[in-house]
């Protein structure tokens, strides 16, 4: 064989090996974990990541029952509003979630900022990440913290006294 040739296989032998390695990082990357529900930050982070996981029974426990006025009242329900409002959920996108800060409004209540980051892709070799910001509203309810309101990945029609269901 040529020095040629070896030099051209040595490229594309290393070009596979970093592929077979990138691969492997990838399928083997441990999923993201829930994390403890005594803080704010830690219930918004659950309870988008049951979201994202389709775990509906654990997304709904993280719901403040007694603020909501139009609260589904059970985890069928829950579901079914998810279902029937897809988009607003965004689950048709690529997006990372991460809860960013959180701002204390009393004693019982907080503010907590998530970022929403999306890949556009206009090409093969054209991605142009965006980031939007929304909050998610709790309260302490019976000594743990419960999501009453959020500006994404929450329906409008929970706040209305007759909820999402004539």
């Amino acid at each position: 064989m040529k020095n040629t040739d070896k030099f051209l296989v040595g490229i594309v032998a290393g070009i596979v090996v970093l592929v077979v390695v990138a691969l492997l990082l990838t399928l083997t990357r441990p999923g993201e974990s829930y994390r403890a529900d005594d803080t704010p930050e830690g219930v918004v982070h659950n309870y988008l990541l049951a979201l994202q996981k389709g775990d509906y029974e654990r997304a709904y426990s993280y719901l403040s029952p007694n603020i909501l006025a139009g609260l589904p009242e059970t985890v069928e329900e829950f579901t079914d509003d998810i279902q029937n409002a897809e988009w607003e959920f965004r689950f048709d996108q690529d997006s990372s979630l991460t809860v960013q800060s959180t701002q204390m409004l009393s004693s019982t209540r907080e503010n907590v900022e998530v970022h929403e980051t999306n890949a556009s892709m206009g090409g093969l070799f054209d991605s142009s990440p965006y980031t939007n910001s929304f909050k998610m509203r709790l309260i302490l309810n019976d000594g743990q913290w419960r999501i009453y309101d959020g500006d994404r990945y929450f329906l409008w029609c929970w706040r209305e006294i007759r909820g999402c269901h004539d």
